[in-house]
């Protein structure tokens, strides 16, 4: 090859290569979420029927395909864009997504991660439905943000009158339509939520986009809507709910992007946030200005109207943090099985089993725990049930989303600087963790959410602890521990400084019973010596001597 500053100079002949590729762990880019998983197999046999498992199983192979991982990448690698005008300057309001993502939610939406529990009989079919979540959950998360909530509007649209009757038809339907026009139009349509704004918050109540009634006031009338909302997100949703202050008050409704005579609703997209994670899906801010909006329920009712939708999104973060991490901890296993460092794989050293059988042990609790709610959230006429999710889902939305993101960074450390290359797809686990704890109230708004319905229904409490008290069988340390934790709430129930040490203690005692229910010995025991004591290392690899290392990486491990 000649240098152009030099013409007579030509370089020296290239090698074809300079070195034998080793010590390089195989790619893992197509395998079966299902059979891979064990703790998945077992609770679908457990919470549900032979017949679920086979769709489950069929879902694993088709998320876990080669083409679907690609997708993936190719989302975050391409992020939407904003075309707020066209070329003669008009607003047009429209993101543009790359045509992976369509392809993401094709595939989601199709398969009824945002419609199975509202349209099969079968009334397992909230947990089949967490089970299929939390495979694709391990793909790509970014897209199921409005997977999520359109699944999650469903309960609300359903309580509403028949003037919803259309909408809920339309989110209910396993189908997918990105065309930007009205949904008269589609078969099928894809719902937003718009409740944060500048001022406020998690503090809803100090919104300030006011809602005017056009004639007449009342639930199915419409109103025009002024102001702001500063994260909306997947903003090409096709409709969504807003908080707005209507003359009686903080009300909730549906605001849809064409109006009911087919033309485009004021729906302004001032810019997409520039997130640290969730690449592959936009959250923008935006303008309302005499917007045409449906008031759903009661004037001054719009947090207990839309409080159905948090709860079912709430339920949505802690599957989709159980299913990072879930990813994260395989890709390490993964690696240590085929990767030689100082004389002997990784994954037979000492110090490395002991990390590895701590991050599993935080995955599998974290996954038995989105099973059982996933299972309150199916007996939706069970009155017990129903207080038994109310308070479970705030403690456990509060810890499985805190915990991912440290979870996730100690995976990546597993492998090296192999796991901080985008590559390895541990890169994008991590900076998606922390959204899910964001999302829908963090951690203090969670915990403050705990004290107001112990204040609210006393007796929610007492039915977390019959709940624990029966998954500790006849384990001597839970049901000690247990006692102690109810002399603390009785001194410390209504001490906001004392909130989150007492969720912490509630939520692994949860965790702890459901273990000692439902996982082998070797697992229960070691996770309740550990996270029961108060030794336990601050740093993940702090499990103590006689854990059955071996036999918790095995069950892991599984098919890697």
């Amino acid at each position: 090859m000649k240098n152009i500053l030099n013409p007579n100079y030509v370089s020296p002949q290239t090698p074809k290569s300079t070195h034998e590729v080793l010590n390089q762990t195989p790619l893992l880019e197509e395998y079966n979420l299902f059979f891979s998983d064990l703790v998945l197999q077992e609770a679908l046999v457990r919470e549900e029927d032979a017949g679920a498992s086979g769709k489950a199983k069929e879902f694993g192979q088709a998320s876990g395909a080669a083409q679907v991982w690609q997708w993936g990448f190719q989302a975050n690698e391409n992020p939407p864009k904003l075309r707020s005008h066209n070329s003669q300057g008009y607003r047009i309001d429209q993101v543009e997504y790359h045509p992976a993502y369509h392809e993401l939610m094709k595939f989601s939406l199709k398969n009824g991660l945002q419609s199975r529990p509202w349209t099969d009989v079968n009334n397992k079919s909230q947990v089949l439905r967490a089970a299929c979540y939390y495979m694709m959950a391990q793909v790509e998360i970014g897209h199921l943000c409005p997977v999520t909530m359109t699944y999650a509007v469903a309960p609300v649209l359903k309580k509403q009158g028949s003037y919803v009757e259309e909408w809920f038809k339309k989110v209910s339907t396993p189908d997918y339509d990105p065309q930007f026009k009205p949904s008269s139009q589609k078969k099928a349509v894809v719902f937003g939520m718009a409740m944060t704004e500048k001022q406020g918050g998690s503090d809803v109540r100090a919104n300030s986009t006011i809602a005017k009634p056009l004639q007449k006031s009342g639930p199915g009338e419409a109103y025009h809507l002024t102001g702001h909302k500063w994260f909306c997100s997947a903003p090409m949703s096709d409709a969504f709910l807003v908080l707005a202050q209507a003359p009686h008050g903080l009300s909730c409704f549906l605001v849809p992007r064409f109006l009911p005579d087919g033309s485009t609703n004021v729906f302004m997209i001032q810019r997409l946030k520039d997130k640290l994670g969730n690449r592959s899906n936009a959250s923008s801010e935006i303008e309302f200005l005499n917007t045409w909006g449906m008031l759903l329920g009661e004037e001054g009712r719009g947090v207990p109207t839309i409080i159905e939708m948090v709860n079912h999104t709430r339920l949505d973060c802690v599957i989709g943090s159980s299913a990072l991490m879930r990813q994260a901890v395989f890709r390490a296993l993964h690696h240590a099985e085929y990767r030689f460092a100082f004389g002997k794989k990784l994954i037979e050293q000492d110090l490395m089993k002991n990390v590895l059988a701590d991050l599993i042990l935080e995955s599998e609790a974290a996954t038995q725990l989105f099973f059982r709610l996933a299972r309150a959230f199916d007996a939706r006429s069970d009155e017990r049930e129903s207080r038994f999710r109310r308070l479970a889902t705030a403690i456990s939305k509060y810890w499985v989303c805190k915990r991912a993101p440290f979870h996730i960074f100690e995976a990546m450390e597993c492998l090296g600087g192999n796991g901080y290359a985008e590559e390895s797809i541990l890169p994008r686990l991590y900076r998606e963790a922390p959204v899910n704890s964001i999302w829908e109230g963090s951690g203090n708004v969670n915990c403050l959410d705990v004290l107001r319905a112990i204040a609210k229904d006393p007796e929610s409490l007492q039915i977390l602890f019959e709940e624990i008290e029966a998954g500790a069988q006849d384990n001597s340390q839970i049901k000690s521990e247990l006692i102690q934790l109810k002399k603390i709430f009785q001194s410390s129930a209504t001490d906001q400084y004392m909130t989150r040490r007492l969720v912490e203690k509630l939520i692994l005692m949860l965790q702890a019973s459901l273990l000692n229910l439902y996982s082998p010995d070797f697992v229960s025991d070691a996770f309740i010596y550990s996270r029961l004591k108060q030794d336990w290392g601050y740093a993940f690899g702090t499990l103590p001597q006689g854990t059955k290392f071996k036999k918790i990486i095995e069950r892991a491990k599984s098919n890697t």
